[in-house]
């Protein structure tokens, strides 16, 4: 009874650092507050994220807040059309004698303590890098200099320009798998917060803006924990799993479960594939932290659906006729799940 309590009690306080997490990032990136709540679940669910976007939206001022707010060792690069996959690992120059050095890399400068690792418009990196970066993030280890180097805490973020094409590389549908979440960021649409935005001077200077956010404010090292003791603490009725499952198959075979989508003949021939167990299990976890960020123990249908589209729309295959259209058909269909599937 006693381990319960103090369970319970170190929960609530990390749920408070939380909210003081959420707050600092939020000081920094105006009208985001969903973005930011789900970065924040994405954290304590321990997978990584994808962040996209048009255009100076405030993608990679998101990441660098997020980044300063939650200490721990840090890493970012740059994506090019010439990067190679040895590029992340290590770098060689002439040293002042005249004689080759090589260093290490970006992945392990910080060797095993690295925390955060933020790849800046990863669509730009070639597919050879996207593969390194997968192994990096499904097994958080590297191989390198004749030893295994692992990284227990670390997480993947990474944004992605969608405006631009020219010298880009999609990513694979194995690496955006990898992703707990791909989170779109759209402009401000309130007006006050869009006159703040572009008035004040506060946020024209974006390093004195991330400066400001006070640093590592949850502790790195313990995450791991918490983030165990969150999944092993709030529990999940039978109509819920019931519920999940049910959301699962109207998802993968929508034709099935009755879904009909405007402009879409064959809904037999609509899913290719995706939605794995992995993608579920995923969905789940992600859920349980939004139930315990509420306060709650137990999940809700709503846990669920808040975190549905972020968690599930890129791990949706479509047939090929259809994927021209898919920032549109997704959308639809995840909406349909819901409307169709009844809640307990």
């Amino acid at each position: 009874m006693n381990d319960i309590r103090r369970d319970d009690a170190m929960l609530t306080d990390w749920r408070e650092a939380a909210g003081c997490f959420e707050r600092a990032v939020g000081s920094a990136v105006l009208g985001q507050e969903r973005a930011i709540r789900l970065v924040t679940i994405a954290i304590f669910a321990r997978g990584h994220v994808l962040l996209e976007g048009d255009v100076g939206v405030g993608k990679t001022t998101l990441l660098r807040a997020v980044a300063r707010a939650m200490g721990g060792a840090y890493e970012r690069v740059e994506g090019t059309v010439d990067m190679m996959p040895s590029d992340l690992v290590y770098h060689t120059y002439l040293a002042d004698d005249g004689r080759p050095r090589v260093e290490p890399g970006p992945v392990l400068r910080a060797s095993e303590d690295l925390a955060i690792f933020f790849f800046n418009e990863i669509n730009r990196a070639r597919p050879q890098v996207h593969a390194l970066l997968l192994r990096l993030m499904a097994e958080r280890s590297l191989s390198a200099f004749n030893r295994e180097y692992r990284f227990p805490n670390l997480q993947v973020f990474a944004d992605r320009n969608r405006v631009e094409r020219e010298e880009t590389f999609e990513l694979p549908a194995a690496a955006r798998d990898r992703f707990l979440m791909e989170i779109g960021l759209e402009a401000p649409r309130d007006a006050a917060t869009r006159r703040t935005l572009v008035f004040d001077p506060r946020f024209h200077d974006t390093d004195a803006l991330i400066a400001e956010i006070a640093p590592a404010i949850l502790d790195q090292a313990a995450i791991q924990g918490i983030a165990a003791a969150i999944q092993h603490g709030i529990s999940a009725s039978p109509a819920i799993e019931t519920y999940v499952v049910a959301l699962w198959e109207a998802l993968v075979r929508p034709a099935a479960a009755g879904i009909r989508l405007p402009g879409i003949d064959d809904m037999e021939g609509l899913v290719q594939g995706g939605a794995s167990p992995r993608g579920i299990a995923f969905l789940v976890r992600a859920a349980r932290v939004r139930a315990w960020l509420e306060g709650r123990h137990w999940l809700v249908p709503e846990d669920i659906r808040a975190i549905f589209p972020e968690v599930m729309a890129h791990r949706v295959f479509l047939e090929p006729i259809h994927e021209l259209r898919r920032a549109e058909i997704v959308p639809d269909l995840c909406r349909a799940v819901f409307d169709t599937v009844p809640a307990p």
